[in-house]
């Protein structure tokens, strides 16, 4: 298989990239030239927000299937795929579940409703009517049969440029009480960027198309499960101390940014992020690795660059400030360690 990547040197763009690779696919990258390529691609050169910054495609014999992860200005998607639609037989877009019109109801399907996407060559508005643009660009230039939507939830693993996983394993790691959002058992989803990524490939070897809402099933793991493991794969001296939501939320703290991962049980935040039915992408071979893994290869993969993830500049900051968690802590007090139950943007 010839695979064309726009991107292919951080995060999700990286794992169809390497995974593509130990496929023994042919590869070509299309970046900026930013960061060093993954050893074994071609790599090209081209900025596509510039004038002329698809040349380089234009060359070649063109590619069996094009994955693009583009999640800005809708006129980049655009773009590209009308460039390449008679040089690629298939255009994968990998979009997001935000383009389901908020907030959906647990249990959600790929049927739910969408918000309205900006136009196809629209300047940049919103992060969910971008991608909502973006696949609509996909679909316009390479027609309903030939483009595969990947919606994805909650992405985590090695190289996460976004800070959810990487400030958790930082936080655990610096040891101490830990202001841990319960309950234990809220079950999350979400998708290890490695199993997005072979999903993808497999779904192009199978000629899918239209969209499937690719994460976990809700429920393949836990909150105590996700922050139990971070404390085992960092080895730290840390202590979960679990406490109520209620408690969190009077605090002030912001569920999903300050808390990453975490929002509260019972809510609309929670049934739209952690809760969608998956049944599509399941049983189209979606594939989940233990949460064991996930945090042990991301914080395997922290240490070998020196323990600060890098950070996308078009996404918020997340983590919580320290003295807010040491004022929620001491006013919980100590029988709120241990044990105890403690009871947007994707």
């Amino acid at each position: 298989m010839r695979l064309l990547v726009l991107g292919g040197t951080e995060f999700v763009g990286r794992a169809v990239v390497e995974a593509a690779l130990g496929r023994g696919w042919d590869v070509t990258v299309l970046n900026r030239g930013r960061h060093a390529p993954v050893p074994g691609t071609r790599s090209l050169t081209g900025d596509r927000t510039a004038p002329g910054g698809l040349d380089a495609l234009l060359a070649g014999e063109g590619w069996d299937a094009v994955v693009d992860t583009w999640s800005a200005a809708p006129r980049a998607v655009h773009e590209a795929a009308r460039l390449l639609r008679g040089r690629a037989r298939r255009y994968v877009y990998v979009s997001s579940a935000s383009v389901y019109a908020w907030a959906p109801p647990a249990g959600y399907t790929e049927d739910a409703p969408l918000v309205e996407g900006a136009a196809p060559d629209a300047e940049r508005t919103d992060y969910a009517r971008d991608k909502r643009g973006g696949e609509l660009a996909a679909v316009d230039a390479f027609g309903a049969d030939a483009s595969l939507l990947v919606r994805a939830g909650l992405i985590l693993g090695p190289y996460e440029n976004v800070g959810r996983l990487p400030w958790w394993l930082g936080r655990i790691a610096r040891g101490g009480p830990v202001l841990a959002p319960g309950p234990r058992d809220l079950p999350l989803q979400y998708v290890d960027a490695r199993d997005l990524a072979a999903w993808t490939l497999g779904a192009v070897e199978r000629e899918l198309s239209g969209p499937y809402t690719l994460i976990s099933p809700s429920g393949h793991a836990t909150m105590g499960e996700l922050l139990e493991a971070c404390v085992r794969a960092t080895g730290g001296p840390a202590e979960l101390r679990w406490t109520a939501p209620e408690t969190v939320l009077d605090a002030g703290i912001e569920p999903w940014t300050q808390l990453p991962v975490w929002v509260p049980p019972g809510t609309d935040l929670h049934d739209a992020l952690h809760r969608a039915d998956v049944s599509r992408a399941v049983a189209a071979g979606l594939r989940c690795r233990p949460v064991t893994e996930t945090v042990a290869d991301t914080w395997s993969w922290l240490r070998e660059i020196g323990g600060t993830a890098p950070q996308r500049a078009d996404r918020t900051l997340k983590g919580l400030d320290p003295e807010v968690e040491a004022k929620v802590l001491a006013a919980a007090g100590p029988g709120m360690s241990g044990t105890a139950d403690g009871t947007r943007r994707v």
